[in-house]
């Protein structure tokens, strides 16, 4: 699945960009902010997935756990179930965690897709649409 990505913060960027996403039928890549998982934790962000997604059940989308450059921190986001995660620390230290991703099927990613920062945006609805459609409408 491909589309636009938005980094959320909270409950209201993540219930947006859900909403837009089912809204123009468009599929939304979800990121953790650089490093998220360091300050708010891999559980932060599933409990938050957990309870805005069934408010939204023709979104489309995808969630990328930042874990930044902490390998302990991928490595607790593949046990707690986290399919897709960010780690941006050494390809020494990659390998072994990307091996450890393979026995879930899980993906890791050296560096997180370009991104719409929704803690930057004035109008987070219309910075949900732009970032899926392109338009400002």
């Amino acid at each position: 699945m491909t589309g636009s990505a938005v980094i959320f913060h909270d409950m209201a960027h993540l219930s947006a960009a859900l909403a837009a996403a089912a809204r123009t039928g468009a599929p939304v890549t979800l990121l953790t902010p650089p490093g998220g998982a360091g300050y708010a934790g891999p559980g932060y962000y599933r409990r938050l997935l957990a309870r805005a997604a069934p408010a939204h059940p023709g979104a489309r989308c995808r969630c990328l756990l930042d874990c930044g450059a902490d390998a302990a921190l991928a490595l607790q986001a593949l046990r707690d179930g986290w399919t897709e995660i960010v780690f941006a620390g050494p390809a020494a230290l990659r390998g072994k965690i990307e091996s450890a991703a393979e026995a879930t099927a899980a993906r890791v990613h050296a560096a997180a897709p370009a991104a719409v920062d929704l803690l930057a945006a004035a109008d987070i609805e219309a910075a949900c649409r732009r970032a899926l459609t392109g338009d400002g409408v």
